[in-house]
């Protein structure tokens, strides 16, 4: 029997490369010279495009496949999928809930408790003999029992907000509208009213067009000259140019960020940005989660060749 061709955006590990190459006729996008003479060859063939959340599949790629009847993506984000042609011609796109939230909460954390006690300049100071010269590095300020605003508590916002109670901190959270199981958290609908009633405000946003910037000059005004952002959802919902002021005039006290704009290439700026904790995009970043991410990529691949209905539908 054929073997339905995939055209495959970008690379992933071995242990869902082998099985992709094995059930599949795959195309590799991403190795291609030429990338439109590829799809002009291969598009006409092509029924499903597996990808990742960071590069999803252009409405050029789309109308190149007029047989595709599906996009898997890799990651929980589908931001990058060109969503107004899939809706218009009926293509089914999954992507990879669930088994990140954990990762990416202990990550966001993380990043609170590494910015705000000063984990990585701590550790700099130990190494270049400042402490047995200098003595103790600065005072740096207080964790457990402050307040927590989760901007978008959805499965990762939630999970951040669960873990920020075991740090007896108070929790606030945006989104469309109060959500169940939420109780005890107050629901705050307006992100700059959020952010104004918080220490350290969170953005675990799904990213769309509404909610692009949603963390702009008004929202890192109202969190104030103590206040921290941690952003490990999309770069799009936080106004870079606004945030890198916000950093450089001292009217928050700093940011911890595992998403930019344009990234790998960010914005230089950050690099010298006062009190700003920089990671690489690896909220999801652990062997255990990127197994279970490729499986279930692959399981939504091989349940619409099968006739089955995807295992994690994204809703168009």
């Amino acid at each position: 029997m054929t073997k339905p061709h995939v055209l495959q955006v970008g690379p992933y590990p071995e242990w869902d490369q082998t099985p992709l190459d094995t059930a599949y006729t795959i195309h590799r996008w991403w190795e291609a010279a030429d990338k439109d003479e590829l799809l002009a060859k291969v598009g006409p063939e092509v029924r499903a495009i597996a990808t990742r959340g960071d590069l999803g599949a252009s409405e050029a790629m789309i109308a190149a496949c007029p047989k595709l009847e599906m996009i898997s993506v890799f990651g929980v984000g589908y931001d990058a999928v060109h969503l107004a042609s899939c809706r218009a011609r009926g293509i089914k796109v999954s992507n990879t809930p669930d088994v990140l939230t954990d990762d990416v909460a202990d990550l966001a954390v993380a990043m609170l408790l590494s910015l705000v006690r000063r984990v990585v300049p701590a550790e700099a100071w130990v190494r270049s003999g400042d402490w047995a010269a200098k003595g103790n590095p600065p005072l740096t300020r207080k964790v457990s029992g402050t307040r927590a605003g989760i901007l978008g508590l959805g499965r990762i916002g939630a999970a951040i907000a669960r873990r920020c109670q075991g740090f007896g901190m108070q929790i606030a959270y945006s989104a469309r509208s109060p959500k169940p199981g939420a109780e005890g958290w107050t629901y705050i609908p307006d992100a700059a009213e959020l952010a104004r009633n918080c220490d350290h405000l969170f953005v675990a946003l799904a990213a769309t067009p509404e909610t692009r910037h949603i963390v702009n000059a008004d929202v890192l005004k109202a969190l104030g000259p103590d206040g921290t952002v941690i952003n490990i959802s999309r770069a799009a919902n936080v106004d870079e140019t606004a945030l890198l002021d916000a950093l450089e005039g001292g009217h928050i006290a700093g940011a911890a960020l595992d998403v930019f704009e344009g990234e790998p290439n960010l914005n230089p700026r950050f690099l010298s940005a006062p009190n700003v904790l920089l990671q690489p995009h690896h909220g999801s970043g652990t062997v255990d989660t990127r197994k279970a991410m490729g499986k279930l990529m692959r399981d939504n691949l091989t349940a619409h060749f099968a006739g089955q209905p995807l295992v994690t539908p994204v809703a168009l």
